[in-house]
């Protein structure tokens, strides 16, 4: 499997969908991010889109959200269980596996993701992660998760002009759940679940700098 050209095919989409401003419908505001949705063209589900400011220099949110093994993510965000680096594919690209426990009152049952996930820096400092789906020969289902797929998604933190310490951080999210969901549990959960991961996240930046 060409997971390379799988995780650059990711980052392409999702730098397509940064310069697409058109279609987008807000659901969701706080302080910290604004979540707009639309329908996704990869599956039957939803591509959401999340912008907000986070008062902290790009490298700490980088250091906060980059997808690696003993990072992190598993630490503040409630979302995600346990992280691990199935193979490296390069220094850029690695396979992973992502477990998240229950959810939403526990209708939501454990879940595994998959991913290819490409890493990279671009010439204003913009610093990316995007992923998607794939399959490895080393990570069959398990017992107890439902298997979930991510199709293209990701972060890029972009510096603010003028102002070193502020990020924009601008996410992009559409995963499909897997199992048997009601449509309205899969429509409530994400915004607040999108919502909840910015909290977390300008949490974990304070506790960071401290």
């Amino acid at each position: 499997m060409d997971y390379a050209g799988l995780a650059e095919a990711a980052a392409a989409k999702i730098g397509q969908y940064r310069q697409d401003p058109g279609g987008w419908r807000g659901c969701r505001s706080t302080s910290e991010v604004v979540v707009s949705w639309r329908p996704s063209a990869e599956f039957s589900g939803n591509v959401y889109r999340a912008e907000g400011t986070v008062a902290a220099r790009p490298e700490d949110v980088w250091e906060c959200i980059k997808p690696v093994a003993g990072g992190l993510r598993t630490k503040w965000d409630q979302n995600v269980k346990d992280f691990e680096v199935v193979e490296a594919v390069s220094d850029a690209v690695s396979v992973c596996r992502t477990t998240t426990p229950s959810a939403f009152m526990r209708i939501i049952s454990p879940r595994e993701f998959v991913d290819v996930v490409l890493m990279k820096q671009y010439e204003d400092g913009t610093m990316l992660s995007a992923a998607t789906n794939v399959e490895h020969p080393q990570c069959p289902p398990q017992p107890n998760f439902v298997r979930g797929l991510n199709y293209p998604c990701g972060c890029f933190c972009i510096p603010l002009p003028g102002e070193p310490d502020k990020t924009q951080l601008l996410s992009f999210f559409q995963t499909d759940l897997g199992g048997y969901l009601p449509q309205t549990v899969v429509d409530s959960f994400f915004p607040a679940s999108i919502a909840g991961f910015y909290s977390n996240l300008t949490k974990a930046v304070k506790a960071l700098k401290a």
